[in-house]
C-alpha cells in the first residue's frame, strides 16, 4: 500500500515526528502499527505507546489489528480503553501491565484523574483520525493528555484531510515533522466513483429504494444527517422488507456492537448511520456508500466516501440530492478534485430486469446435492410431470419476480427536476434575479409556500422553523425550501400537510411572548428581496382581490414584538388626561368674565437686579490667582 511504503521506513528512524495525510481504507493502521510493534521492549511491562482515536469502534478495531500483527510476539499486551464499558475491568488490566494503550480521549482522562494510569513512560504517541477528534470537541482532552507525556516523545498524526485545526495542533505538539501526503490534500479516493441522483425533496426515500433494488448485491452504508432521520429511514426500510438496521449515538454500546457484528457478517445488507457513529468503521467489500443528503462540510464527505473502494477495490459513492443541494455538491467537487456523474433514476422495468437476471444467476450457481435430494425427487417429478419446460420456467420467474412486479406496476416513475445551466436561463428569469436577489423562485412541485411572521430580527432561522413545526404539528410534515427575511419568512411544506400546519401553528402558539401567524402565501409572494430600510417590498398583485386581505393580515403580523407594558400604561394615562380635559368646563362656565391676558415670560435678568443686597463674607479679589479655591475649613 502506498501509505505504508512512505510511512513505515520513516517511522523506523529515531525522533521522527510525522503528519500523514491519507484516505480512509489505505492501510493506515499497519503503517503506524508495525513500526510501533518493532520499537516495543516486551521485557519492560509498562506503557510505551499510546494511540488516540475518536470512537469506541475504531478503538476496538485498532486494538484487534495490533493483536493480529503481534501474534508471534509473546508477552505483548495491547489494551483498548473506551467509554461505554466497565472501567473497573480496564483498571485491573492496567495494573497487570500493558505495553500499548489504545484509547478514546474521554475515558483516558477519567483514568488519569483516578491515578491508575501514568503516561510518563510513553515514547510514541499516535493520533488516528485526528481531524475527527478535533471536530468532536476533544481538543481540551488532547491538550491535557499530551501535557502528561514526556516532551522527547515521537508524535505521529494521521488524518484523511488537512484542516486548519490539524495544522495548528501539528505546529504546537510536533517537532520538525515530516508531512507525508498520499495523493493530494483533501482528495477523494481514486478507487471511488462519485454519482448523484437529482430528485424532488419529497421523492428522496423513493429514489433510495430504487437505487437499492437496482443493485441486488448491494452492501452499503447509508449516511444521514441526524439521529432522528437515521432511525426513521432504517424503520422505513425494515418495514418495506429490506435487510437494514440503524447505527447512531442514542444506542447503547451493546446494541452498537451487536449491530456492527451482524453487519460485518452480512446479516444486514443496508446500515443506516450518522457520521459520528460510523467513524473509523473498517468493513471489507462495501459496494456502495449512499449519502441521503450531503453533509455540511467536505471533510465529512471525504470520510464517508472513503468507507468504500478499499484495499485496491472499486466502490461507488452515491449522493441523493434535491435542487437546493447542487451548490454544496459543486463545492465538494472543487475540493476533492473529482466530478460527480449524473445518474438516471432506474425505471420499474429496469429494476425488474436486473432482479430477474440476479435470480437466474443464483439458480445457475446452486450446487446440487444428489444424495440429499434423491429421496424426494420421485414425488417432485410426479407432481410436476404435467408441466412443460417452458411453463415451469415461467412459474419460477413469476415467483421470483412477484414482489417487484406488483410494486412497480402500481408506482409512477419518479419525476426528475429540470436542471438548468446559466446559459439556459431565460432573460425574464435573469431580470427577476437582478431585481430581487433571491426572488422569483417557483415553489417546488408537490409543495405549498407558507408565510411566517418571524424572521432574522427575531433570531429565527431555518433550524428554529423546523423545530417549531416539529413541536406543534403532529406527524412530522415534510419541509422543503426555507427563505429567511428580516422580519418574516417563507417555508415550503408538502401540499397534503399545508392546511394541518397552518391550523396547528395558528392555535395560539407564541414565541418569546409573540403570537405566531402562519398562512398560505399568495402566488406572487416568493421573496423579492428587501427594501433599503430592511422592510418587505410591496407587491402590486397583493393589492387586488383576496390579496388585499392577506396583505392586511400580514401588516398586523409584522409587529416585531408585543407592546411594552410601560408604554401601554403611558398611552392609557395620556388618553385619560385628554378625556378629562375634554370634559373640563369653560372659563365662562367657571364664572370668569374678563378675558385671559397675555402670558408673561420670566426674565432671567431679574435675579441679578438686587445690587443693594449685602454679600456674604469679604469680596474676593478677582485679579488674584486662585480666587475661586475653596475657603479653608473653620478650626
Amino acid at each position: 500500500m502506498p501509505v505504508q511504503e512512505e510511512v513505515i521506513p520513516y517511522l523506523l528512524g529515531n525522533g521522527n515526528d510525522v503528519v500523514a495525510l491519507a484516505q480512509t481504507g489505505t492501510g493506515k493502521t499497519a503503517a503506524f502499527g508495525l513500526p510501533l510493534l518493532q520499537k516495543i521492549e516486551v521485557e519492560r511491562v509498562e506503557p510505551q505507546a499510546l494511540i488516540l482515536c475518536p470512537t469506541r469502534e475504531l478503538c476496538l478495531q485498532i486494538a484487534g489489528d495490533l493483536n493480529d500483527y503481534s501474534k508471534y510476539m509473546e508477552g505483548l499486551h495491547v489494551l483498548p480503553v473506551y467509554g461505554g464499558s466497565s472501567i473497573e475491568s480496564q483498571i485491573r488490566s492496567l495494573r497487570r501491565g500493558v505495553h500499548i494503550i489504545v484509547a478514546t480521549p474521554g475515558r483516558l482522562i477519567d483514568l488519569m484523574e483516578r491515578g491508575v494510569v501514568s503516561l510518563a513512560t510513553i515514547e510514541n504517541v499516535v493520533m488516528d483520525e485526528a481531524d475527527e477528534m478535533l471536530n468532536m470537541g476533544f481538543t481540551d482532552s488532547i491538550n491535557a493528555i499530551l501535557a502528561d507525556v514526556p516532551e522527547n516523545r515521537n508524535t505521529l498524526l494521521f488524518s484523511a484531510t488537512m484542516s486548519p485545526e490539524i495544522s495548528r495542533i501539528s505546529k504546537k505538539y510536533l517537532h520538525d515533522a515530516k508531512e507525508i501526503v498520499i495523493g493530494t490534500k483533501n482528495e477523494g479516493s481514486k478507487n471511488v466513483n462519485h454519482v448523484y441522483y437529482l430528485v424532488h425533496a419529497k421523492d428522496k426515500y423513493l429514489a433510495l429504494k430504487r437505487v437499492a433494488d437496482y443493485n441486488p448485491k448491494i452492501y452499503a452504508i447509508i449516511f444521514c444527517r441526524t439521529r432522528l432521520e437515521t432511525q426513521e429511514i432504517a424503520d422505513k426500510l425494515i418495514q418495506d422488507g429490506y435487510n437494514a438496521d440503524a447505527l447512531h449515538g442514542e444506542l447503547s454500546q451493546q446494541q452498537r456492537d451487536l449491530t456492527m457484528q451482524k453487519f460485518r457478517q452480512r446479516r444486514i445488507q443496508l446500515l443506516v448511520a450518522t457520521d459520528v457513529a460510523a467513524r473509523g468503521l473498517d468493513v471489507d467489500d462495501l459496494t456502495h456508500v449512499i449519502n441521503y443528503g450531503l453533509p455540511d462540510d467536505t471533510e465529512s464527505y471525504t470520510h464517508r466516501s472513503g468507507r468504500t473502494g478499499r484495499a485496491g477495490k472499486t466502490g461507488t459513492s452515491i449522493a441523493i440530492i434535491h435542487v437546493r443541494e447542487r451548490g454544496k455538491m459543486r463545492d465538494i467537487e472543487r475540493i476533492i478534485g473529482k466530478k460527480f456523474q449524473k445518474g438516471d433514476i432506474p425505471t420499474g422495468q429496469q429494476i425488474c430486469e436486473k432482479q430477474l437476471y440476479k435470480g437466474i444467476d443464483d439458480i445457475e450457481r446452486v450446487q446440487v446435492n444428489e444424495e440429499m435430494i434423491a429421496p424426494f425427487m420421485h414425488e417432485v417429478l410426479r407432481k410436476l410431470e404435467w408441466l412443460e419446460k417452458e411453463d415451469l420456467i415461467k412459474r419460477i420467474v413469476s415467483r421470483e419476480m412477484s414482489r417487484f412486479i406488483d410494486y412497480y406496476s402500481k408506482m409512477p416513475e419518479i419525476e426528475v427536476p429540470v436542471e438548468r445551466t446559466r446559459k439556459e436561463t431565460t432573460p425574464s428569469e435573469k431580470g427577476a434575479r437582478r431585481q430581487g436577489g433571491k426572488g422569483g423562485r417557483q415553489v417546488e412541485e408537490g409543495y405549498t409556500r407558507l408565510f411566517l411572521n418571524l424572521g432574522k430580527m427575531d433570531n429565527f432561522f431555518a433550524a428554529q422553523i423546523i423545530d417549531l413545526v416539529n413541536r406543534h404539528v403532529q406527524g412530522k410534515p415534510q419541509i422543503g425550501r426555507i427563505d429567511l427575511m428580516k422580519n418574516f419568512s417563507f417555508f415550503d411544506v408538502a401540499e397534503e400537510d399545508a392546511s394541518r400546519v397552518v391550523k396547528a401553528l395558528n392555535r395560539g402558539v407564541k414565541v418569546a411572548g409573540r403570537k405566531v401567524v402562519v398562512e398560505i402565501a399568495d402566488e406572487g409572494d416568493a421573496p423579492k428581496g428587501k427594501t433599503e430600510k430592511g422592510g418587505r417590498k410591496q407587491h402590486a398583485e397583493s393589492t387586488k382581490g383576496n390579496g388585499r386581505k392577506a396583505s392586511q393580515a400580514r401588516k398586523q403580523a409584522y409587529q416585531m414584538v408585543e407592546e411594552d407594558p410601560f408604554e401601554k400604561f403611558q398611552k392609557k394615562s395620556k388618553k385619560k388626561q385628554q378625556e378629562a380635559q375634554s370634559r373640563k368646563p369653560s372659563r365662562e362656565e367657571r364664572g370668569y368674565t374678563a378675558p385671559r391676558g397675555p402670558k408673561k415670560k420670566d426674565d432671567w435678568k431679574q435675579f441679578f437686579q438686587h445690587d443693594d443686597r449685602p454679600l456674604r463674607g469679604e469680596e474676593p479679589d478677582f485679579n488674584e490667582e486662585g480666587w475661586a479655591r475653596r475657603m479653608p475649613k473653620k478650626k
